[in-house]
């Protein structure tokens, strides 16, 4: 995640090969990341990259978990949908959240 509002290019090496990698590198393509996969070992990230709010579904607690920053530092509004695989990992994320200063609204 911080590749893509980092200024400058990174390679990701190896961890694009992973199947949740590069479902969590099309979501934030379609949040409006500069992400090329290049081949199954090979990610390249451009940024900074202005990110928008987006519609999202979270394969995993890992990848949930980048999309919910993703979210946190796009503008608009984002939904992400299997919140629960993100809650599995982290207790009372929505309230600590909050009282940062997030604006979380869970719907069942």
């Amino acid at each position: 995640m911080a590749a893509v509002l980092a200024k400058g290019k990174t390679i990701l090496t190896n961890a694009a090969s992973e199947p949740h990698v590069q479902d969590l590198c099309r979501m934030l393509v379609q949040m409006g990341a500069r992400i090329v996969l290049c081949d199954p070992h090979r990610a390249v990230i451009s940024g900074p990259a202005k990110l928008h709010g987006s519609e999202l579904t979270s394969p995993d607690v890992r990848a949930g978990m980048a999309m919910l920053i993703a979210a946190l530092c796009a503008e608009g509004k984002s939904v992400i949908r299997n919140v629960y695989q993100i809650e599995r990992g982290y207790e009372h994320l929505a309230d600590r959240l909050a009282s940062l200063g997030a604006r979380i609204a869970r719907r069942d």
